[in-house]
């Protein structure tokens, strides 16, 4: 289908452009067709090439001092699992355990979960304190992205390859233009509020491991691993500020001595790749209408997590409800 064929379809729904094609403009984008809505996208990148593909990615709602985080993540939630049933779509239920170097409550999004229960002494690695077990999603995410664009092509959705130079220029492009360009709205905005904040991971051949493990505590160097299948990924880091991607030889191999004291196995697992992302961090997510503007950035490391919660209330405000 043509994408003029497509728009004829749709009669009566204002026209939308995407700016952006991580995790949260496809997923926007997607929610906004199946509302109804013609629908574009332009972005700078293709999704293989952006800061969402160099992620983990598990599903949980970090961030949460934002009680939004809570309500987005919720959504969020039974999405990913219903897309777990899916062959190919790169989402996985897996059993894991999240853990603290520091005495924490149990977060209150935790005991719902399948699976819940309370870590015992002997589950905990040294050096933390205490920790829950629970079942969550984990996403493959160049598998994921590549799911959601085919969903998208399915719809007639075109994605273009275009830097856009202003808002106000995308503006004379639809009646609504919705901003998902990540750590590019610091720019684009402006955004000073929205700061750069690296993050590093390992690609490994997976040595048989079949549960995640994630370091609660928000530190530089936080501790997880994550099983796709045939490889897993370990992390990370939380290095605010700096910009550059080369791959840091010296933290992934403190990455890896990490992640070995947590699961043995993983001491001597074959590296596959090295990822390198920017997270879009920012002291409140930023999801609000401005004109002919709607805002969705600025979701750190939680943009998955987020990702269809966020969407829905991108669809709300287009709608003006």
């Amino acid at each position: 289908m043509t994408f003029e064929a497509y728009c004829q379809c749709m009669p009566g729904r204002p026209e939308v452009l995407v700016i952006g094609a991580g995790v949260s403009g496809l997923t926007t984008a997607l929610c906004l067709a199946r509302a109804g809505h013609p629908v574009r996208i332009h972005t700078r990148e293709l999704p293989a090439d952006t800061t969402s593909c160099a992620a983990g990615a598990s599903w949980g709602p970090y961030m949460a001092t934002d009680q939004r985080v809570l309500r987005w993540s919720g959504q969020t939630r039974p999405e990913l699992v219903e897309l777990a049933a899916v062959p190919g779509s790169g989402v996985r239920l897996v059993c894991g355990l999240e853990a603290s170097r520091h005495r924490v409550p149990v977060p209150a999004w935790a005991p719902p979960l399948p699976g819940f229960r309370p870590a015992t002494a002997d589950d905990l690695p040294d050096g933390f304190v205490g920790g829950w077990w629970y079942v969550a999603p984990v996403v493959e995410m160049p598998r994921y992205l590549a799911y959601l664009v085919k969903e998208l092509d399915a719809l007639g959705v075109p994605l273009e390859i275009r830097r856009v130079a202003s808002l106000t220029a995308a503006a004379q492009e639809a009646a609504v233009v919705v901003n998902c360009t990540g750590v590019g709205a610091r720019e684009l905005v402006p955004d000073d509020g929205l700061v750069p904040s690296r993050g590093q991971l390992v690609v490994v051949e997976n040595p048989g491991v079949d549960w995640f493990f994630a370091e609660y505590d928000e530190q530089p160097e936080p501790t997880y691993f994550l099983p796709h299948g045939d490889t897993i990924v370990l992390g990370g880091s939380v290095e605010p500020g700096r910009t550059d991607l080369a791959p840091d030889l010296a933290a992934s191999d403190a990455i890896r001595r990490r992640c070995a004291v947590v699961e043995p196995k993983l001491g001597g697992a074959r590296v596959i790749a090295h990822r390198v992302g920017l997270r879009p961090t920012r002291h409140r997510i930023r999801v609000e209408r401005e004109g002919a503007v709607v805002h969705n950035y600025g979701h750190g490391g939680a943009g998955v997590t987020v990702s269809w919660g966020c969407a829905e209330e991108v669809v709300r405000l287009v709608a003006g409800t």
